[in-house]
């Protein structure tokens, strides 16, 4: 899955897109013991990033239908996209999160690539989305919080 986040990412800093990776996605790359079926990303809801987004997951091979590229172009809340080389979805208001903007004042370049938001927002998105496998999740994902900033590592 990391090469595939690489393609992805390398895509995304090719067409100028302005985004977080949000949900576990993130919290694995902070170095979360978890696996993921999909990445989460939190763009910036601008036309500019979002045609930017378009072109970018285009070049890559993803499948762009006029129906989906339209919902990328207007920022729909939720996008989920499994015509491509990665499953994705695109989270344009995510729960918990109450704005690009402070969520990427928080944000954390993981190995110089990877822009994640911070864990504390992983967590307070978790937490405001009421999933059953969230809230299951929250404990494990706390316990790892504490260590991290108990390292000094956030």
């Amino acid at each position: 899955m990391k090469d595939l986040l690489l393609k992805l990412v390398d895509s995304f800093y090719k067409n100028n897109v302005d985004y977080l990776i949000i949900g576990k996605g993130a919290a694995i790359l902070y170095g979360y013991p978890g696996t993921t079926q999909d990445i989460d990303i939190f763009p910036k809801k601008t036309k500019e990033n979002c045609l930017n987004l378009v072109n970018a997951l285009k070049e890559i091979g993803f499948i762009m239908d006029e129906k989906l590229e339209k919902a990328i172009l207007q920022g729909k809340d939720f996008i989920q996209i499994r015509g491509g080389p990665i499953p994705l979805d695109i989270v344009f208001a995510p729960d918990g999160i109450e704005s690009y903007e402070d969520a990427k004042k928080r944000m954390k370049m993981i190995e110089g690539k990877f822009p994640c938001a911070s864990i504390d927002d992983v967590i307070l998105s978790k937490k405001a989305s009421g999933r059953q496998r969230d809230k299951e999740e929250l404990p494990r994902l706390e316990s790892f919080r504490d260590e991290l900033k108990k390292r000094g590592l956030v």
